[in-house]
């Protein structure tokens, strides 16, 4: 007899993600053998300082791949199924824990998710302890907070990629958050199975629903821990979890989680083809000095138009999480509805303004 379903779906999941790793890995290897002449220095530090080096025919070192893991239900079932696949396929397992010091006894918490996930045989298996700050609001500035913590451990332990339980549920929540902010169809497209530099983050479980994610836990034993604060009114995405997507689904009938979740991978789609395009479309309107011309600008379609004066913002040194919507628009009037107004300010600083046919956006 087989697992159960629950089981075998998260499974398979990290089965594939963990095969799209080594196959990422594979082709870096083979590029880096190519651009060297098919040799390969490890530069690996020694105790004496030598430096091996890697034939042709040598194996690249087995990749190490890092689990985010809360404690819940969604982290503690893609925990499990990292330590079961993992070692079937050559690749070493780890898990870390972000405490975020938010709650009272969060550091006890955190000791008990490094104990559960060393006994699934996880290593290494460790808690991070992140201070949170306050801008962007508490979600924004914990999740910041955490990213950061996990960027670094990668780093300190030579990792590959971090796996993150994100789930459909929370595809959807996603989708509808930017959908209540009027941020375009970049923020309808929600979370990427594949983020982060050099595709770091790795989220194989947004095609499962989180029923499935505890379903697995519950089956295989798995001690879980649910956050208070995903039950805490006072948060955004809680509100939503308990109020607005219950409501949603009453009013609508089942299947909105999973039409969001569809709705955030076609617009990704989109929203991708419209990034290459712009980027393309760039330099043809650029000047010899590399600034960009306003006639050239007003011919391109409104969707690109906007994704090159957004790239040009943030360049400028517009920090790319406080540019929204409505700042791209306004610059976005010297194109299409001049008539002679002021500098544009933006946050970080930066300004934009039209000059003689041309927008220039600088650090003001």
């Amino acid at each position: 007899m087989g697992p159960h379903p629950a089981v075998a779906a998260i499974r398979l999941a990290v089965r594939r993600v963990l095969h799209d790793i080594l196959t990422d890995q594979s082709r870096l290897s083979r590029t880096a053998g190519e651009s060297t002449g098919g040799r390969i220095t490890a530069r690996l530090a020694r105790p004496h300082g030598d430096i091996p080096e890697q034939t042709p025919n040598e194996r690249p070192p087995s990749p190490l791949v890092l689990v985010a893991c809360s404690g819940g239900a969604d982290s503690m079932a893609l925990a499990s199924a990292l330590a079961f696949e993992a070692p079937k396929l050559g690749v070493r397992a780890g898990g870390i824990t972000v405490d975020h010091g938010l709650q009272p006894g969060s550091d006890l918490r955190a000791e008990e998710v490094v104990l559960r996930l060393r006994e699934l045989g996880l290593d290494p298996a460790e808690s991070i302890t992140v201070t949170v700050g306050r801008d962007g609001g508490p979600e924004a500035a914990a999740r910041d907070a955490r990213y950061a913590a996990l960027d670094a451990a990668l780093e300190r332990h030579g990792g590959t990629a971090i796996l993150l339980g994100h789930t459909r549920d929370d595809q959807a929540e996603t989708v509808l958050l930017g959908l209540a902010r009027g941020s375009g169809i970049r923020s309808l497209s929600g979370m990427a199975a594949v983020s982060g530099a050099g595709g770091r983050y790795r989220r194989p479980f947004l095609q499962l629903d989180r029923q499935t994610a505890r379903k697995a836990c519950m089956v295989q034993a798995l001690p879980v821990w649910d956050d208070p604060h995903n039950a805490d009114p006072a948060y955004t995405r809680s509100r939503l979890r308990h109020e607005g997507l219950p409501a949603l689904e009453k009013a609508l009938g089942k299947g909105v989680v999973e039409a969001l979740a569809r709705t955030a991978q076609l617009s990704r789609d989109d929203a991708d083809a419209l990034d290459t395009w712009a980027s393309q479309a760039e330099a043809s309107v650029r000047d010899a000095t590399g600034l960009l011309e306003c006639a050239k600008l007003y011919a391109l379609p409104p969707a690109v138009r906007r994704r090159i004066l957004r790239r040009a913002a943030i360049e400028a040194g517009a920090p790319a999480g406080s540019l929204f919507a409505r700042h791209i628009e306004e610059v976005d009037r010297l194109i299409t509805g001049w008539r002679g107004q002021g500098a544009i300010n933006l946050p970080g600083k930066v300004v934009a303004q039209r000059q003689g046919g041309r927008l220039v956006i600088r650090q003001g």
